[in-house]
């Protein structure tokens, strides 16, 4: 998060004029832009803390207005552009993500390192249903920008350090691991029943309902 210098940044954060520059870079961001909201989102935070939730708000709902740009930018270009602006590694990446979480993809997008317009225009190009890639970008970046405005209102200057240098290495961390466990379930579980049951667990469990509702 050190794309731009500290004196740029402190100069826009005393600016009267941050919240649209705050905003403007989150919308930016999700469709074509290189620089992240959150050089701007955390010392605005850190300045005015008890405004810290409504910056979070505020650059979650530029994001996802940036998000469905970048989805209509790929609808209309296809494959073309996004082989044009991107690597073939990323893109390949981000199409073996949609194959196997669909939507889900965007959500786990805002925690991992491939840039957000690469999945904002790949799901235009994909053609993946825009309600759900809407509702799926809401979530994943409300999350990731509340929870980056959440820890400055909860602990202020103690906690700046580690959101400018640490937070992206221990988010996509713990996101591979949540993608770990979530494939361990889908693959362990049907595997456990085709060798050891005689039934699903979802069969077991609705069995196991039926009978409560009898007594």
């Amino acid at each position: 998060m050190t794309i731009i210098s500290t004196e740029f940044i402190n100069n826009w954060v005393a600016s009267p004029y941050a919240l649209i520059v705050l905003s403007s870079l989150s919308l930016s961001e999700s469709a074509f832009f290189i620089i992240p909201p959150e050089v701007l989102l955390i010392p605005m935070a850190l300045a005015n803390k008890e405004l810290a939730l409504l910056y979070g708000v505020i650059t979650t709902i530029a994001s996802v207005f940036g998000a469905a740009f970048g989805y209509f930018i790929g609808k209309k270009g296809g494959q073309p552009i996004l082989n044009k602006l991107f690597s073939k590694e990323k893109t390949n990446k981000v199409q073996t993500m949609f194959h196997r979480y669909d939507t889900g993809a965007i959500f786990i997008s805002a925690f991992t390192p491939i840039p957000f317009k690469v999945f904002t225009i790949a799901a235009g190009v994909f053609d993946l249903n825009f309600m759900k890639f809407i509702l799926t970008s809401l979530a994943g970046r409300g999350t990731r920008y509340m929870l980056l405005a959440g820890l400055v209102y909860l602990f202020g200057d103690s906690v700046s350090n580690f959101l400018l240098h640490e937070f992206d290495k221990v988010i996509a961390i713990a996101t591979v691991g949540l993608i770990t466990i979530v494939g361990l379930y889908k693959i362990g579980i049907p595997f456990i029943e085709q060798k050891f049951l005689k039934e699903t667990v979802k069969e077991k469990f609705i069995r196991f309902s039926n009978r409560f509702r009898k007594d």
